[in-house]
This record gives C-alpha cells, structure tokens and sequence, in this order.
C-alpha cells in the first residue's frame, strides 16, 4: 500500500512537471483587432497544452491601432517585459497581422529578451501593397497606386498602415520616408543595425504562417517575407536582398534550422486566429 501511495506521489509529481513546463504565451493582436478576436485561440492553446498561462496584450485595440507603430512599441514592450521577468525559462510570442510587425520591432529592440518561439500569424512582414477593404476603411477611395502620396511623409507616417506600406513602384521614397519597415527590414542603413540583429538573434525558433488564400496580406507571400519586385511578381524570401545581406539575421535564423514555413489554403485573413486545423499544424508543436 505505502508502495502504491509512493507510485501516485510520483504520477501526480510527473503531471505538475508537464503542466509546469509550458512556457507562457503572449499574444499581439493586429489592425482593427483586440483581445476580443482571440478567445477561441488562448483556448485551443489551453486546451492542448493544460496549465499554460496565455496573455492577450490589451492596448492599442480597434481604432487605437491604427497609432504610428513606433509610438505603439514602447508601450507593447513594457506589458512584454512584465510577462518576460516573471518567466526564467522565456516566453513563446504569437502576433497576428500588423502584431507580428510589432512583435519584430520588441524583439529587434529589446536587448536580453528570453522569447524562446516567435510565431508570426498572416503578418505582412515584408510590407503591404494591396487594394484590400482594410485600405478601404482607412484610406476611402483611394487605390494602392495612390496610396504613397498619402503614406511617404511625415503625416502619413503617423498612421500605422503606412508604416509598412511597401510600394514597389516607389522604391526610393520608400526607403527615404517610411520610418519604420526599412528600418527594422535593415533595407536602409543605421546605427543600431548590429544591436537589433543580435537581439532578433536570440530567438530560438521563427514560424512564419500565411497562405493564398488570405484576401488581405498583398501578396500573400509578405508573411513569409516574400514580396514583389517593380513589375509586380513576387520575389521569394530567399532572394530579397534583407536575406542575402543577412541583413537582421533571418538567413542565420535559416542556416540554423531555426525558421519554419506553413502554408495553409482555404484561411481567410480574419478567421486564421480560430482555425483549430492551423493551430494543429502549424502551431501547437512550437508552443511547449
């Protein structure tokens, strides 16, 4: 009997290391989003790996995202650091949409970070360029061909959107007047290039998700950091020129066998965060 009672001290003891061992997740939302859209995923998370504390950040929500995201950042990475100095063993990030831009900017600028996973959910992580209905609401009646008149200032770039607006028809004003992307993209040159890119580096694994199918992200390959060249084919990850450059670390990211893709049809780009088959597959297994 002592021997059976030993045996169930050691099965419940082996249940609280597994519980234990999940590492927190935090969760950025997108454009136009809030804690609200993300319900179903912290339960699919909660529900395949019990006992992990999942926290949505709630700031910037709704109309509020649409804030320049270098004033955003800051106030992201203060909620992130509360989150990151009660957990010694790190933290997994799952950012959505314009939240994994976010994401990359705290990860690029946060020296000693301990994410372990970061997981970019449909992000346009290489920019947007796209006649899409979330142009629609911010910019009404305005075509994608127009839309640097509006973005490519320094007005313009107090709206988000505009901070990773991406024309590739205008490639020099771009890189000139969009203050964040080119930045954090390490497409135009600056004195914190080698700090950001060793901060990024402390990651252990990056997953990038997305698929045709998205109606939003414009191309679609933007959230595995592909996008178009001037004629409007897209242009892989690997060959952009942040890759080849290893410009903030995601060809290392790749060396190391540290980068994954998932691909997914049949998503729309509002219904990715609970879609429990890509949660399945493309995410579950780097969340433990």
């Amino acid at each position: 009997e002592a021997r059976d009672e030993q045996q169930r001290d050691v099965n419940v003891c082996l249940v609280c290391v597994c519980v234990d061992s999940y590492k927190p997740v935090i969760i950025v939302h997108g454009i136009f989003d809030g804690p609200q859209q993300f319900q179903n995923l912290s339960r699919f998370i909660k529900k395949v790996h019990p006992g992990t504390e999942v926290t949505v950040i709630d700031l910037y929500d709704d109309l509020l995202s649409l804030q320049p995201l270098w004033k955003q950042v800051p106030d992201f990475r203060q909620s992130f650091n509360s989150i990151m100095k009660n957990a010694p063993d790190g933290v997994h990030l799952l950012c959505f949409s314009q939240g994994g831009l976010i994401c990359r900017a705290l990860l690029s600028t946060t020296p000693n970070h301990n994410v372990h996973t970061f997981i970019s959910l449909s992000s346009p992580l290489a920019g947007q360029y796209g006649d899409t209905d979330y142009l629609q609401k911010v910019f009404h009646k305005t075509l994608k061909k127009n839309v640097h008149f509006i973005c490519y200032n320094k007005f313009g770039q107090k709206v988000s959107i505009c901070d990773y607006w991406n024309d590739p028809h205008q490639r020099l004003s771009y890189l000139r007047n969009n203050i964040f992307l080119p930045l954090l993209n390490g497409e135009r040159p600056h004195s914190d290039m080698t700090a950001w890119r060793e901060n990024f580096l402390q990651i252990e694994k990056l997953v990038l998700i997305g698929g045709p199918d998205d109606g939003v992200i414009t191309p679609w390959q933007s959230s595995h950091f592909g996008f178009y060249d001037s004629s409007e084919n897209v242009v892989e990850m690997q060959k952009q020129e942040f890759y080849l450059n290893d410009a903030f670390g995601l060809k290392t990211l790749d060396q190391r066998g540290d980068l994954v893709t998932c691909v997914h049809s049949g998503v729309k780009h509002t219904t990715w965060h609970s879609n429990f088959t890509v949660f399945r597959n493309c995410m579950e297994k780097w969340l433990t």
